[in-house]
């Protein structure tokens, strides 16, 4: 079948920072037929002229190389770096993979099955209530929340996950799921993988270009200015807080788990519930787990994770609400910092605040279905010394109190509120992911 010529010129690069996922860039009078077309191939946008491919089961030069097949059939001109045409020309193979008796073309099959779940999962259009650790890999229970309504009994990860087992009734899906794995069930998803984490800062990151200086909103040179230690919980902080929270609080009910590891809080209501994991020592580990639901037995409204090192002040926020919710009456959760003089910079996927001296960020994922809010210590979210990550639904009110008691936090620190005019600071790149090794995955 023929197409009429198409006035546009796509050129697809490796990413510079997340091999092996790839920019395409766009441009002439028709780029946009050109990023239309690069959308429903899996690419998606992260500027003006770029867009990026990031997949789990790194075979994006497969797929980059499918896109600039059928790309030029449409009549677009295309280009590929050299490195990029390396990589598609070179045969890469699965190390150690659990099903040794597919072929290529099947591997790729079984890949791209996993992918759409995780699109899915990404995208909110599957919703994750419920997951647990089986003793080998991550299994989830969710429900497509458009399309086809069922409830999907998940099993594996990245390029291995699978749909086990479909449900035309939610609550027998998730009273299966709890017969299943009992009290391994936690909350929500499970925390992003390597790889997802990978993919997600690749579709998040921008591009970065070589030998040019880093430009701020207002187009003034960036200051250099080291970013200051953030503040951090000391050990046994959290363990006080908790015993405290506990004391206080009458109608939370406390139970411990078969491991004796986790403390479990439940409200009287039934529709809040609090975990602590008294054996979280990482900095990256997650201590702390909110969930809020809209009844008993009712759907999960709501989530949030807290890493080890959080300050007190910030939990304390997020235990008030849940305890005693408070009607702050702002749509604008980032009021508070920006009274403080926290500094605003937006970017393709997400609008950042960062406090003047750059030891915490708070920051909002515009299209992030598993956590669109976050604050973390630093101004990096690859070398934080803690975070917080909250879900889609998250109350505003709760998220005023955060950022208020943030903002109080960084004041008393020693650092005064710069109320003046901040020109916007531009976030550091992601650190530098490894290089998967040659022609094994």
């Amino acid at each position: 079948m023929s197409h009429a010529a198409a006035d546009a010129h796509i050129r697809f690069t490796l990413h510079p920072d997340y091999h092996p996922s790839i920019i395409s860039t766009t441009s002439g009078p028709t780029s946009d037929a050109a990023r239309s077309h690069l959308h429903d191939l899996g690419f998606r946008s992260t500027g003006p002229d770029t867009m990026v491919l990031a997949r789990i089961d790194h075979e994006e030069p497969y797929y980059a190389n499918a896109a600039a097949t059928q790309l030029i059939r449409y009549g677009f001109t295309v280009e590929i770096d050299p490195s990029l045409q390396e990589e598609i020309d070179t045969e890469w193979s699965w190390c150690n993979y659990p099903y040794p008796w597919c072929t290529r073309d099947e591997v790729r099959e079984v890949s791209a099955e996993a992918q759409r779940i995780h699109d899915d999962i990404a995208e909110g259009r599957l919703i994750i209530h419920l997951h647990a650790d089986d003793g080998h890999t991550t299994v989830s229970v969710g429900t497509y929340a458009s399309g086809l309504q069922r409830t999907v009994h998940l099993h594996g990860e990245d390029h291995l996950r699978q749909i086990t087992q479909e449900y035309d009734d939610e609550a027998e899906a998730l009273g299966e799921f709890h017969k299943l794995y009992t009290v391994a069930v936690r909350p929500g998803p499970a925390p992003l993988t390597e790889r997802e984490r990978s993919a997600r800062n690749a579709l998040t990151a921008g591009v970065r270009t070589k030998n040019v200086p880093a430009r701020n909103l207002a187009g003034a040179a960036t200051s250099a200015v080291k970013a200051a230690a953030p503040p951090t919980a000391d050990p046994g902080e959290h363990e006080a807080l908790l015993a405290s929270f506990l004391d206080s609080g009458p109608q939370w009910e406390k139970y411990r788990t078969w491991s004796d590891e986790t403390t479990i809080a439940s409200h009287e209501s039934l529709t809040s519930r609090v975990e602590f994991d008294h054996e979280a020592r990482h900095r990256t580990d997650i201590a702390w787990t909110f969930a809020e639901y809209d009844g008993p037995v009712g759907e999960r409204l709501w989530s949030a994770t807290v890493t080890v090192g959080t300050p007190v002040a910030l939990i304390h926020a997020m235990l008030s609400h849940l305890d005693v919710p408070v009607l702050i009456g702002t749509t604008e959760p980032h009021s508070a910092l920006q009274d403080a003089g926290w500094h605003p910079a937006s970017h393709p996927a997400r609008t950042t605040w960062q406090a003047p001296n750059r030891s915490m960020t708070f920051e909002h994922a515009l299209r992030s279905n598993d956590e669109r809010w976050a604050l973390y210590g630093r101004d990096d979210l690859n070398e934080i010394a803690w975070a917080i990550h909250l879900s889609p639904g998250v109350p505003h009110d709760l998220l005023a109190r955060l950022t208020e008691a943030a903002s109080d936090l960084y004041e008393a620190t020693g650092q005064p509120a710069v109320r003046q005019r901040q020109l916007a600071p531009v976030p550091r790149l992601p650190a530098v992911v490894p290089r998967p090794a040659p022609r094994v995955r």
